[in-house]
């Protein structure tokens, strides 16, 4: 089995072999390279003690990144590598890093600290693969083991919780029995990552092909971190548009969106206010009235605790206020809220509320999917045409406006805003002749 190292990657490892010492490539870029997937950065772990390492590897420039725990990070000119010596580790007090390292002469102490198998291999280009864990066939088989005891592995680092299930649903690869088992039994241990930590790992799952499986398979895990979410599982609607529960709706919604950032967040979110608003009427019917606006709240209250940036919480929570919005099949409607949002996001909006419907009682979706689609080729049209949206896409502007005569500056705004009123209601047409004299209209 052999795996191709770019020519910078394999000069790093020979200098370090003629100064005496091994070398090999571990973990992620090997898992990928037997994948057949290029690796995004690589790793290099070596018997060479730290300051071994630095004078070894004095004419490239590096950082001391992590040189406590036997980490240098040295520039290729191509990439930077992390070459680390292998290495024991302490205790873990904090559930997230070791209170101490010892080095070691031994590759196999190394690839025994590894989180999981598919993570515990090494290569050398001469000395072939080494696997001491069975990582090859359980990537052969799709399948997320932790090396050795799960339990342990996630005490030692809580964060492998969160990791497993990144790799299961970005992979879809099934977790082993013992993994499983403790990722149910060892997830309030998440309460000492940070949250920038949570956040990183939590949206990469949702973006990943098993998304949807991971969320109904550890829904107490995620309940732990989102408790606003908990309420929607069991929920029953008692409403004929829907045949599922809250938590399975929206579970559902997630695995209808594509694998885009902010449409799998805005779909965990989006009915997240219906244990909040919900009622039957005098027929038992259930009623969620101003659910989006408490989806929304409760959204921002979640996306703030885990410190999430300001696009993304924009985006999200844009998405969830108005994903229950009624057009009424009227395209003038909908070329308003183009041009007060931007066709971008509307387009978004409405593949939100498409996987929204497809997550619905199966009797209500064909329809309107439809008017879903048919408001999609508007927006399409509208983009193509660079149609008049906004004040900014008027034939005319202020200084228009000033030349026909008309100098105060409320009045110009008012006549500009009239006019995209006019235009978009498809009065007047877009054309400055037309415009100019709609204008002087005014001015008389």
């Amino acid at each position: 089995m052999t795996i191709e190292i770019p020519s910078d990657v394999l000069e790093l490892g020979k200098v370090l072999e003629c100064a005496g010492y091994e070398w090999v490539l571990v973990g992620g870029c090997v898992r990928d390279a037997l994948r057949g997937v290029e690796p995004h950065d690589y790793d290099m772990a070596t018997n060479a003690t730290p300051d071994e390492m630095k004078a070894a590897l004095s004419g490239f420039r590096s950082f001391e990144t992590g040189i406590q725990h036997g980490t240098l990070t040295v520039l290729t000119g191509k990439r930077s590598v992390e070459v680390t010596t292998y290495r024991i580790d302490g205790g873990y007090s904090d559930s997230r890093h070791p209170d101490a390292v010892q080095f070691s002469s031994s590759l196999l102490d190394d690839l025994s600290r590894r989180d999981f198998t598919v993570n515990a291999l090494a290569y050398h280009p001469e000395k072939g693969l080494v696997d001491e864990f069975g990582g090859v066939q359980d990537l052969k088989d799709g399948v997320i083991a932790c090396v050795g005891d799960a339990a342990t592995r996630f005490r030692e680092d809580a964060l492998r919780i969160l990791r497993a299930l990144r790799f299961a649903s970005t992979l879809g690869f099934s977790i082993e029995f013992n993994t499983k088992n403790a990722i149910r039994s060892e997830y309030p241990l998440l309460e000492h990552i940070s949250a920038e930590r949570i956040w990183a790992e939590l949206v990469k799952i949702l973006q990943g092909k098993a998304a949807g499986e991971i969320l109904r398979s550890y829904r107490e895990m995620f309940f732990f971190l989102m408790p606003e979410l908990a309420p929607m599982d069991g929920l029953d609607q008692k409403n004929p548009y829907h045949d599922k529960d809250v938590w399975e709706h929206t579970v559902s919604a997630v695995e209808h969106t594509p694998e885009d950032k902010f449409l799998r967040l805005a779909a965990l979110f989006h009915d997240c206010g219906k244990s909040d608003t919900f009622f039957t009427d005098a027929d038992g019917i259930g009623h969620f009235y101003g659910h989006a606006e408490k989806s929304e709240e409760k959204a921002r209250a979640i996306l703030n605790r885990l410190k999430v940036d300001n696009e993304t919480k924009h985006q999200v929570l844009f998405l969830v206020e108005h994903h229950d919005r009624q057009f009424g099949g009227s395209d003038k409607a909908l070329r308003r809220f183009a041009g007060k949002y931007g066709i971008e996001n509307v387009r978004r909006l409405l593949l939100l509320m498409e996987a929204d419907v497809s997550a619905q009682a199966p009797h209500v979706q064909a329809e309107r999917i439809r008017e879903l689609h048919r408001m999609m080729k508007i927006l399409d049209r509208l983009e193509k045409e660079n149609a008049c949206l906004t004040i900014k896409d008027l034939a005319v502007d202020g200084r228009d406006v000033i030349a026909c005569g008309i100098t105060e500056g409320k009045e110009i705004g008012r006549i500009l805003k009239t006019l995209l009123e006019d235009v978009l209601d498809e009065r007047i047409p877009n054309e400055r002749e037309t415009l100019l004299e709609k204008i002087k209209t005014w001015k008389g």
